[in-house]
């Protein structure tokens, strides 16, 4: 296999190159990259994927090939992404100032909206009926994609062990999943926020379609404007994470924890880095993702999302890497959207339908490969009243064990 910087003698097997004037490889290939420059040819012998990207984007590349395979040749062309993304020696203050500077709230809606309001339609191509957006639990290997975001809505619920009349707060909400699905298994009354206009109007006809009105409701809101009197007995908070900030971290915990009520359990779903010091995956891959899909996401190792929970007074009670479940999930939403192409063209733009391409095989391949993470972390707020030591001493609502995570 060739490093980034091989050059074109070490072609990976499978990979065919046609340029004006000229071609590389074997013409029988499964993957061939038709180049518009000849200047590209440096872009793959240095392992450039995320400007061979914008190339893609911008029409100035063309890729043929299923998304499997054009994956399979990218990990051989990329290399170590995660050392090629490791945090830059810039001092820690001035690391934690340019994540503060690009989250404030105006910044995070924009970013947010950028991202989730593209079209409710497109996403509704290759997404389950509910349209989770975000990581399926297979709890058995032969579950559609739609019973596997079922098994995940499920999963959460029982983690949080929600019951009849507890108020559950989802902050990200998305379009509305986790809430009605918690409303009408669980009997909660749920509240749901979020920053994108699309999912708002969506989750609000929803709500009245169910006949949800009254037990469920959703707002167009900050995470940090909500009250710190709020009292809710659970909150959720499922690939939201992501869009918080390094800078930002504790603040957020520290918010969710006084979002709680004392003894309150808190559920957090979200990526993670794969190594400790990453800051992006490399090889321009995250910046790609930062221009065209999420911008003004950050990713941290667990451990230090487990360091800022704790830093925000919650305690961990239970980490869950569903890294193999994220993996399966993207190629399924991946699978989708190639099953529909013509219709996601006539939706949006085409740009954004070959971003999308990418992103989603792309990130497949990531989390395959250990260079992404998903975690679900459990966590309760501390009442501060040790309980007799009849029962568990455990300053909040968990028992302890993990029998009620079973379905």
């Amino acid at each position: 296999m060739p490093s980034p910087g091989a050059g074109l003698d070490g072609l990976p097997r499978g990979l065919a190159l046609e340029w004006p004037g000229g071609g590389a490889g074997d013409p029988a290939s499964a993957v061939r990259l038709r180049l518009k420059h000849r200047s590209q040819l440096a872009r793959i012998a240095q392992g450039r994927i995320g400007d061979l990207a914008e190339d893609y984007v911008r029409g100035e590349l063309d890729i043929e090939g299923a998304p499997a395979d054009v994956m399979a040749v990218a990990g051989v062309l990329v290399g170590d992404p995660l050392q090629a993304g490791r945090r830059p020696p810039l001092p820690r203050w001035l690391s934690h100032l340019r994540s503060r500077w690009r989250h404030h709230l105006a910044r995070d809606a924009s970013q947010v909206q950028f991202h989730y309001d593209t079209s409710d339609s497109f996403f509704a191509l290759w997404l389950d009926p509910l349209r989770v957006y975000s990581c399926a639990y297979f709890a058995d290997p032969g579950m559609t994609l739609a019973q596997a975001q079922q098994a995940k809505l499920d999963l959460v619920c029982r983690k949080l062990q929600l019951s009849r009349g507890q108020r559950l707060l989802d902050i990200g909400a998305g379009w509305g999943g986790l809430l009605t699905w918690a409303a009408a298994h669980y009997g909660v009354r749920a509240v749901g926020i979020t920053l994108s206009r699309n999912q708002h109007a969506h989750v609000g006809r929803l709500v009245d379609d169910m006949g949800l009105r009254g037990q469920v409701e959703m707002r167009l809101l900050d995470y940090r404007a909500l009250a710190d009197d709020a009292g809710f007995d659970r909150i959720a908070s499922v690939g939201m994470f992501e869009h918080v900030g390094r800078a930002q971290l504790a603040g957020y915990f520290s918010r969710l924890h006084s979002l709680l009520r004392p003894g309150g359990l808190l559920l957090n779903h979200g990526i993670a880095a794969g190594g400790t010091d990453n800051v992006e995956i490399g090889a321009g891959m995250g910046r790609f993702i930062e221009r065209h899909i999420f911008p003004g996401g950050e990713l941290v190792h667990v451990s230090d999302a487990s360091r800022a929970l704790a830093r925000g007074g919650l305690e961990l009670l239970d980490a869950e890497n569903l890294r193999p479940h994220y993996a399966r999930t993207l190629w399924a939403w991946s699978d989708a959207l190639e099953a529909h192409l013509a219709r996601a063209r006539a939706l949006t733009s085409e740009a954004t339908v070959r971003a999308y391409r990418l992103y989603l095989a792309g990130s497949a391949m990531c989390f395959e490969r250990g260079w992404l993470s998903l975690y679900q972390l459990l966590a309760a707020r501390p009442d501060g009243h040790p309980a007799p030591r009849t029962a568990w001493p455990g300053r909040s609502d968990y028992p302890f064990t993990r029998r009620h995570m079973a379905p």
